[in-house]
């Protein structure tokens, strides 16, 4: 089984941007974290991290027929990429959504989860463990 991991932009700064928000670990402890996690079990997991909306695209695409399913945190995309959100529903797999923070108790406009309409599943405001919750989800439901 392989599973991707995407993160969009700012998360590189995990760790340092607004720790009261996002928590004080890093994007590469994260990473760790959920290796961890799928440590002895049949599941590899691919990072992927920009910046970059078109890049993220691009690596959607080149998951198509490699992944069998996604974990993405658009970050500030998830608001308005609709180049994203199509990306999303050409993959053939499942797709999650995390957020690390509860976007429902946040600004008005991060309350719209546009890419998450081609979400299998959202899961949001647990911080770190919204990824593992993903993991879990996709290792249990991908056969």
């Amino acid at each position: 089984m392989k599973i991707a991991i995407i993160n969009g932009p700012n998360l590189n700064l995990l760790g340092t941007r607004e720790p009261e928000v996002y928590g004080s670990y890093t994007l590469k402890e994260l990473e760790e974290m959920l290796k961890q996690a799928v440590s002895g079990k049949n599941v590899n997991l691919v990072f992927f991290q920009s910046n970059s909306e078109g890049e993220i695209v691009d690596f959607i695409h080149s998951m198509i027929g490699n992944a069998d399913g996604i974990i993405i945190n658009p970050g500030a995309y998830s608001h308005y990429s609709i180049a994203i959100l199509d990306a999303l529903r050409a993959f053939p797999g499942r797709v999650i959504e995390v957020h690390l923070s509860n976007v429902f108790r946040r600004e008005e406009y991060r309350k719209r989860l546009l890419t998450a309409e081609a979400a299998d599943a959202v899961i949001a405001g647990l911080g770190f463990e919204s990824y593992l919750f993903a993991l879990f989800y996709l290792m249990d439901s991908i056969q």
